[in-house]
């Protein structure tokens, strides 16, 4: 196994960026050569007691450009808003970028043209690799769904299913203003979470491409169920007839047949009107074609400890990416381009096994 040290900035801190900013910390095969912050508060607090590990000398810092020069193997790129400039300019620096944002699945194209061949420009002069990942899209859009289709010869389609229970989840703000729960149903906009069509259809297309079954057409629907009665959650009380779940539906089309569908339905409570068929949280997986397959994730954990295992399962997949973006070509890749991510690196898959 490789002795490497990977030199690495953690850039943003929030939920996930906290959590895999404690990931790298404790691994040896990592050290954290910079933390970049937005909100002046964490300014100069050492990175470990930002996510909840002693001190580690390393201290954070809200000035963008200076981090952008700092010396290191690999960024991972976290923040709430995605910013060309700043990404372009890590690039070019030499330094590899993995990132949770969205605008990098699908080889880039919902950046648009011109912004994605700035950063296809940007990885060939610092000779660097971006590679966008996750839990959803990611883990359950390509890496899960990819080991499927080995199995597969003819695939008909694809159906991915997202399930959360958000009843314990202590965010008033969150779930009563930003999302609608609680909210009366006739005055919910269903045409709100078609934003996710923007965030899914390019890692969906490219699942679909890699079964054989170009998509030529995308629709996304939203719908709501009424909660059938009052109920009181971790975040506060929802009322009777208000919203208590809502279902988006992406469905992408090649040839005039279903190719994928990916729905996310979230929900405070399992007691609504109309009866959905709502599942713990986690994810189904299913596959029709010659070898069909219809896979069950369901988080093994108690709602009330959710909060605390949640972030893992997207901070944990780019940590993991880190060795492996380091050693790939230069642009932007794909999980396609990558050998199967795992916790001990590429040279584990190379061992001489006897």
């Amino acid at each position: 196994m490789s002795t490497r040290r990977y030199r690495v900035v953690q850039w943003a801190t929030g939920n996930i960026g906290s959590r895999a900013l404690r990931e790298v910390i404790r691994d040896p095969q990592f050290e954290l050569a910079g933390v970049l912050v937005y909100d002046p508060a964490k300014d100069g607090v050492d990175a470990g007691l930002l996510c909840g590990e002693d001190p580690v000398a390393v201290l954070a810092s809200t000035d963008r450009a200076a981090m952008r020069k700092v010396d290191a193997d690999c960024v991972l790129y976290m923040p709430r808003v995605f910013d060309l400039d700043d990404v372009v300019a890590l690039l070019e620096s030499g330094k590899n970028v993995v990132t949770t944002r969205g605008e990098l699945f699908g080889a880039g194209h919902r950046l648009g043209e011109d912004a994605r061949r700035r950063v296809l420009e940007a990885c060939t002069r610092g000779d660097t690799s971006i590679y966008a990942t996750g839990s959803s899209p990611g883990f359950i859009t390509d890496a899960l769904p990819f080991a499927l289709l080995s199995l597969q010869r003819r695939v008909e389609s694809i159906e991915i299913e997202e399930f959360a229970n958000l009843s314990r989840r202590d965010s008033p703000h969150m779930l009563f203003r930003q999302m609608g729960f609680g909210q009366p149903v006739a005055s919910f906009d269903t045409n709100r979470s078609a934003y996710l069509l923007a965030e899914f259809s390019p890692p969906l297309g490219a699942l679909a491409e890699a079964a054989g079954r170009p998509v030529d057409e995308w629709s996304c629907t939203g719908e709501v169920a009424a909660a059938s009665r009052t109920t009181t959650l971790r975040a506060g009380e929802l009322a009777a007839g208000s919203v208590g779940a809502q279902r988006t539906t992406i469905v992408g089309t090649g040839a005039g047949a279903e190719v994928v569908r990916f729905t996310a339905s979230w929900y405070c409570t399992t007691d609504v009107e109309p009866a959905w068929d709502l599942r713990p949280t986690g994810w189904r997986v299913r596959v029709r074609g010659d070898a069909p397959l219809d896979v069950d994730l369901p988080f093994p954990i108690p709602l009330d400890d959710l909060g605390a295992f949640t972030p893992a399962y997207t901070a944990n997949r780019p940590v993991n990416a880190i060795p492996f973006v380091c050693a790939a070509r230069a642009g932007i890749l794909s999980t396609a381009d990558l050998p199967p991510i795992t916790p001990a690196g590429p040279m584990a898959a190379s061992r001489d096994l006897r």
